[in-house]
Protein backbone atom coordinates (compact mmCIF):
# COMPACT_ATOMS: atom_id res chain seq x y z
CA UNK A 1 0.00 0.00 0.00
CA UNK A 2 1.28 3.54 -0.87
CA UNK A 3 2.01 5.73 2.03
CA UNK A 4 -0.19 8.39 2.78
CA UNK A 5 -0.17 12.20 2.45
CA UNK A 6 -1.49 14.63 4.66
CA UNK A 7 0.02 17.54 3.28
CA UNK A 8 1.55 18.90 0.41
CA UNK A 9 4.62 19.64 2.07
CA UNK A 10 6.52 16.49 3.88
CA UNK A 11 9.49 16.10 5.63
CA UNK A 12 12.92 15.08 5.40
CA UNK A 13 11.97 12.58 8.49
CA UNK A 14 8.61 11.47 6.89
CA UNK A 15 10.77 10.63 3.81
CA UNK A 16 13.34 9.07 5.54
CA UNK A 17 10.98 6.91 7.56
CA UNK A 18 9.18 6.00 4.11
CA UNK A 19 11.44 4.84 1.86
CA UNK A 20 11.41 1.71 0.20
CA UNK A 21 7.57 1.66 1.20
CA UNK A 22 5.33 0.14 -1.65
CA UNK A 23 4.46 2.43 -4.84
CA UNK A 24 6.28 5.55 -3.40
CA UNK A 25 7.89 7.41 -5.94
CA UNK A 26 10.88 9.75 -5.72
CA UNK A 27 11.44 12.19 -8.13
CA UNK A 28 14.44 14.65 -8.51
CA UNK A 29 13.08 18.11 -10.55
CA UNK A 30 16.38 19.80 -9.85
CA UNK A 31 16.65 22.43 -13.54
CA UNK A 32 19.82 24.67 -13.33
CA UNK A 33 20.02 28.04 -14.57
CA UNK A 34 22.58 30.70 -16.01
CA UNK A 35 21.96 34.51 -16.67
CA UNK A 36 19.56 36.59 -15.47
CA UNK A 37 16.09 38.22 -17.16
CA UNK A 38 16.02 37.92 -20.86
CA UNK A 39 19.13 36.49 -21.03
CA UNK A 40 18.47 33.55 -18.63
CA UNK A 41 19.25 29.64 -19.94
CA UNK A 42 18.14 27.02 -18.39
CA UNK A 43 19.63 23.40 -18.22
CA UNK A 44 18.88 19.77 -17.38
CA UNK A 45 20.45 18.74 -13.94
CA UNK A 46 20.57 15.27 -15.15
CA UNK A 47 24.18 15.25 -14.66
CA UNK A 48 24.85 16.48 -11.25
CA UNK A 49 21.85 14.21 -10.28
CA UNK A 50 24.17 11.26 -11.97
CA UNK A 51 27.87 12.74 -10.28
CA UNK A 52 26.62 14.62 -7.02
CA UNK A 53 24.07 12.31 -5.98
CA UNK A 54 20.58 12.28 -4.79
CA UNK A 55 18.17 10.81 -2.55
CA UNK A 56 18.19 7.12 -2.49
CA UNK A 57 15.53 5.58 -4.79
CA UNK A 58 15.03 9.19 -6.44
CA UNK A 59 14.37 8.93 -10.61
CA UNK A 60 15.53 12.32 -12.76
CA UNK A 61 12.77 14.25 -13.96
CA UNK A 62 13.49 16.74 -16.41
CA UNK A 63 11.32 19.32 -16.60
CA UNK A 64 13.23 20.87 -19.56
CA UNK A 65 11.61 18.77 -21.61
CA UNK A 66 9.63 15.64 -20.28
CA UNK A 67 7.57 17.65 -18.50
CA UNK A 68 7.14 20.50 -20.30
CA UNK A 69 6.60 21.29 -24.33
CA UNK A 70 9.44 21.51 -26.63
CA UNK A 71 8.20 23.46 -29.53
CA UNK A 72 6.15 26.13 -27.35
CA UNK A 73 7.13 29.59 -28.24
CA UNK A 74 8.07 30.36 -24.36
CA UNK A 75 10.03 27.67 -22.17
CA UNK A 76 8.57 25.62 -19.68
CA UNK A 77 5.14 25.96 -21.05
CA UNK A 78 2.90 23.05 -19.07
CA UNK A 79 2.76 19.59 -20.99
CA UNK A 80 -0.55 18.11 -22.85
CA UNK A 81 -2.32 15.69 -21.26
CA UNK A 82 -0.90 12.72 -23.22
CA UNK A 83 3.08 13.91 -23.16
CA UNK A 84 2.50 13.85 -18.87
CA UNK A 85 1.25 10.62 -19.35
CA UNK A 86 4.15 9.37 -21.15
CA UNK A 87 6.70 11.12 -19.23
CA UNK A 88 5.27 9.89 -15.56
CA UNK A 89 4.84 6.30 -16.98
CA UNK A 90 8.05 6.64 -17.72
CA UNK A 91 9.22 7.32 -14.25
CA UNK A 92 7.85 4.48 -12.92
CA UNK A 93 4.38 6.28 -11.93
CA UNK A 94 1.31 4.74 -11.46
CA UNK A 95 -2.17 5.96 -10.96
CA UNK A 96 -2.02 4.16 -7.81
CA UNK A 97 1.50 5.93 -6.33
CA UNK A 98 2.28 8.39 -4.10
CA UNK A 99 5.04 10.62 -5.43
CA UNK A 100 7.27 12.65 -3.46
CA UNK A 101 9.08 16.04 -5.89
CA UNK A 102 12.50 17.53 -4.54
CA UNK A 103 14.90 19.58 -6.11
CA UNK A 104 18.59 20.97 -5.10
CA UNK A 105 17.89 24.54 -5.27
CA UNK A 106 14.71 26.48 -3.44
CA UNK A 107 11.70 24.13 -4.35
CA UNK A 108 10.39 26.05 -7.64
CA UNK A 109 11.17 23.09 -9.61
CA UNK A 110 9.97 20.61 -7.11
CA UNK A 111 6.73 23.21 -6.95
CA UNK A 112 6.41 23.26 -10.48
CA UNK A 113 5.93 19.78 -11.02
CA UNK A 114 4.36 19.29 -7.69
CA UNK A 115 1.53 21.65 -9.47
CA UNK A 116 1.34 19.79 -12.92
CA UNK A 117 0.69 16.56 -11.58
CA UNK A 118 -2.39 18.41 -9.77
CA UNK A 119 -3.44 20.20 -12.35
CA UNK A 120 -4.71 16.84 -14.00
CA UNK A 121 -6.22 15.49 -10.92
CA UNK A 122 -3.19 14.05 -9.01
CA UNK A 123 -3.59 14.39 -5.83
CA UNK A 124 -0.87 11.66 -4.16
CA UNK A 125 1.46 13.67 -4.39
CA UNK A 126 4.22 16.45 -2.13
CA UNK A 127 6.93 18.34 -2.35
CA UNK A 128 9.80 17.39 -0.10
CA UNK A 129 10.09 20.23 2.56
CA UNK A 130 13.85 21.84 2.37
CA UNK A 131 14.59 19.51 -1.01
CA UNK A 132 17.63 18.29 -1.62
CA UNK A 133 19.57 20.82 0.57
CA UNK A 134 18.10 20.03 3.79
CA UNK A 135 17.94 15.89 2.77
CA UNK A 136 22.13 16.61 2.39
CA UNK A 137 22.71 18.88 5.00
CA UNK A 138 21.29 16.55 8.11
CA UNK A 139 23.60 13.60 7.22
CA UNK A 140 20.95 11.44 4.84
CA UNK A 141 22.10 9.06 2.90
CA UNK A 142 22.70 10.02 -0.81
CA UNK A 143 23.48 7.78 -3.83
CA UNK A 144 25.84 8.26 -6.56
CA UNK A 145 25.16 7.06 -10.62
CA UNK A 146 22.35 6.64 -12.47
CA UNK A 147 19.25 4.62 -10.89
CA UNK A 148 18.84 1.31 -11.97
CA UNK A 149 15.81 -0.38 -12.74
CA UNK A 150 15.00 -3.60 -10.94
CA UNK A 151 12.07 -5.88 -11.99
CA UNK A 152 8.53 -4.63 -10.21
CA UNK A 153 7.99 -6.63 -7.27
CA UNK A 154 4.83 -9.02 -7.00
CA UNK A 155 4.86 -9.19 -3.10
CA UNK A 156 5.74 -7.78 -0.01
CA UNK A 157 9.06 -6.80 1.30
CA UNK A 158 10.80 -3.64 0.91
CA UNK A 159 12.37 -2.19 -2.28
CA UNK A 160 16.34 -1.40 -2.09
CA UNK A 161 16.75 2.04 -0.95
CA UNK A 162 18.78 2.44 -4.56
CA UNK A 163 16.08 1.29 -6.55
CA UNK A 164 12.79 2.40 -8.10
CA UNK A 165 9.58 1.42 -9.86
CA UNK A 166 10.19 -0.44 -12.92
CA UNK A 167 8.48 1.52 -15.96
CA UNK A 168 6.87 -1.11 -18.64
CA UNK A 169 5.58 -3.55 -16.92
CA UNK A 170 2.40 -4.92 -17.74
CA UNK A 171 0.51 -4.07 -14.35
CA UNK A 172 1.28 -0.14 -14.89
CA UNK A 173 -1.40 1.85 -15.31
CA UNK A 174 -1.13 6.23 -15.51
CA UNK A 175 -3.87 8.19 -17.16
CA UNK A 176 -4.09 11.81 -16.35
CA UNK A 177 -7.62 13.31 -15.04
CA UNK A 178 -9.12 16.18 -16.68
CA UNK A 179 -7.07 19.71 -16.13
CA UNK A 180 -8.48 21.37 -13.70
CA UNK A 181 -8.50 25.17 -14.08
CA UNK A 182 -5.27 25.87 -12.24
CA UNK A 183 -3.51 27.94 -14.70
CA UNK A 184 -3.87 31.32 -15.79
CA UNK A 185 -3.08 32.75 -18.94
CA UNK A 186 -2.07 35.99 -21.08
CA UNK A 187 -5.68 36.85 -21.21
CA UNK A 188 -6.58 36.57 -17.96
CA UNK A 189 -3.92 38.33 -16.40
CA UNK A 190 -4.78 40.91 -18.93
CA UNK A 191 -8.01 40.74 -17.36
CA UNK A 192 -7.18 41.54 -13.62
CA UNK A 193 -4.89 44.41 -14.87
CA UNK A 194 -7.82 46.22 -16.76
CA UNK A 195 -10.12 45.57 -13.98
CA UNK A 196 -12.65 43.65 -15.71
CA UNK A 197 -11.97 40.43 -14.10
CA UNK A 198 -10.42 41.25 -10.19
CA UNK A 199 -7.72 39.16 -8.98
CA UNK A 200 -4.56 39.61 -7.10
CA UNK A 201 -1.39 39.35 -8.92
CA UNK A 202 1.68 38.22 -6.99
CA UNK A 203 5.20 38.05 -8.58
CA UNK A 204 7.18 35.23 -6.51
CA UNK A 205 10.73 35.86 -8.56
CA UNK A 206 13.35 37.34 -6.65
CA UNK A 207 14.52 40.61 -7.92
CA UNK A 208 17.89 39.46 -8.82
CA UNK A 209 16.76 36.83 -10.72
CA UNK A 210 15.15 39.51 -12.80
CA UNK A 211 18.41 41.51 -13.53
CA UNK A 212 18.55 45.27 -14.37
CA UNK A 213 17.46 45.53 -17.43
CA UNK A 214 14.08 44.54 -18.45
CA UNK A 215 10.56 45.33 -19.52
CA UNK A 216 8.17 46.31 -16.57
CA UNK A 217 6.75 43.41 -14.81
CA UNK A 218 2.59 43.35 -15.02
CA UNK A 219 1.17 46.64 -13.01
CA UNK A 220 -0.78 46.07 -10.35
CA UNK A 221 1.86 42.93 -8.77
CA UNK A 222 2.57 42.45 -4.98
CA UNK A 223 6.22 41.01 -4.59
CA UNK A 224 6.18 38.33 -2.30
CA UNK A 225 9.44 36.66 -3.38
CA UNK A 226 9.88 33.17 -2.88
CA UNK A 227 13.18 33.76 -1.00
CA UNK A 228 11.28 35.51 1.36
CA UNK A 229 9.21 32.57 2.21
CA UNK A 230 11.43 29.67 3.16
CA UNK A 231 13.71 30.05 6.19
CA UNK A 232 17.52 30.65 4.63
CA UNK A 233 18.84 27.68 7.84
CA UNK A 234 17.07 24.93 6.50
CA UNK A 235 15.66 25.82 2.94
CA UNK A 236 12.27 24.77 4.16
CA UNK A 237 8.59 26.70 3.67
CA UNK A 238 8.05 29.20 6.76
CA UNK A 239 4.76 28.01 8.69
CA UNK A 240 1.91 29.48 10.76
CA UNK A 241 1.89 33.18 11.33
CA UNK A 242 5.23 33.59 9.96
CA UNK A 243 4.02 32.00 5.97
CA UNK A 244 0.21 34.23 6.83
CA UNK A 245 2.25 37.48 7.40
CA UNK A 246 4.55 37.00 3.98
CA UNK A 247 1.09 36.59 2.38
CA UNK A 248 -1.24 39.01 4.20
CA UNK A 249 -1.75 41.65 1.63
CA UNK A 250 -3.04 39.25 -0.93
CA UNK A 251 -4.97 36.11 1.45
CA UNK A 252 -8.16 37.87 1.50
CA UNK A 253 -8.61 37.84 -2.64
CA UNK A 254 -11.21 35.58 -3.98
CA UNK A 255 -8.77 34.75 -6.62
CA UNK A 256 -4.91 34.89 -6.87
CA UNK A 257 -2.48 34.87 -9.66
CA UNK A 258 1.20 33.65 -9.33
CA UNK A 259 3.70 34.43 -12.11
CA UNK A 260 7.66 34.84 -11.88
CA UNK A 261 10.56 34.90 -15.04
CA UNK A 262 8.74 31.30 -16.53
CA UNK A 263 6.25 29.63 -13.92
CA UNK A 264 8.15 27.89 -11.68
CA UNK A 265 8.96 30.37 -8.71
CA UNK A 266 5.12 31.31 -8.78
CA UNK A 267 4.35 27.08 -8.33
CA UNK A 268 6.35 28.03 -4.83
CA UNK A 269 3.95 30.82 -3.90
CA UNK A 270 0.74 28.58 -5.28
CA UNK A 271 2.15 26.02 -3.21
CA UNK A 272 2.32 28.14 0.27
CA UNK A 273 -1.08 29.38 -0.50
CA UNK A 274 -2.28 26.07 -1.01
CA UNK A 275 -0.47 25.47 2.67
CA UNK A 276 -2.34 28.30 4.05
CA UNK A 277 -5.95 27.00 2.68
CA UNK A 278 -6.42 29.38 -0.02
CA UNK A 279 -8.56 27.33 -2.44
CA UNK A 280 -8.77 29.72 -5.95
CA UNK A 281 -5.39 30.20 -6.97
CA UNK A 282 -3.97 30.33 -10.40
CA UNK A 283 -0.33 29.96 -11.86
CA UNK A 284 1.07 32.13 -14.82
CA UNK A 285 1.89 29.60 -17.10
CA UNK A 286 4.64 31.25 -19.27
CA UNK A 287 5.27 34.02 -16.42
CA UNK A 288 6.99 37.25 -17.67
CA UNK A 289 8.51 35.81 -20.65
CA UNK A 290 5.01 35.43 -21.93
CA UNK A 291 3.70 38.78 -20.68
CA UNK A 292 7.06 40.73 -22.26
CA UNK A 293 6.30 39.17 -25.69
CA UNK A 294 2.65 40.08 -26.08
CA UNK A 295 2.85 43.27 -23.72
CA UNK A 296 5.73 45.23 -25.55
CA UNK A 297 4.23 48.79 -24.25
CA UNK A 298 3.61 49.48 -20.52
CA UNK A 299 0.31 48.53 -19.88
CA UNK A 300 -1.42 51.40 -17.75
CA UNK A 301 -3.24 49.43 -14.73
Amino acid sequence: MAPVLTSPLVSTQWLADHLGADELVVLDASVHTEGTGLDTMWHTARATYEQRGHVPGARYADLVEAFSTPEADVPFTRPGAEQFEVAARDLGVTNTSTVVVYDDSLGEWSARLWWIFKSFGFDSVAVLDGGFTKWRDEGRPVRVGALRTPARRTSGGPTPTDAAPAPGADTDVFLAGEERPLWADHERVRRAVTGEQPASLVLAAPQSSLGTDHPPVVPGSTSIALDTIVDPDTNAYLRGSALAAAFAEVIDADEIVTYCGVGSAACSDALALTVLGHEKVRVYDGSLLDWWRREPEPLAS
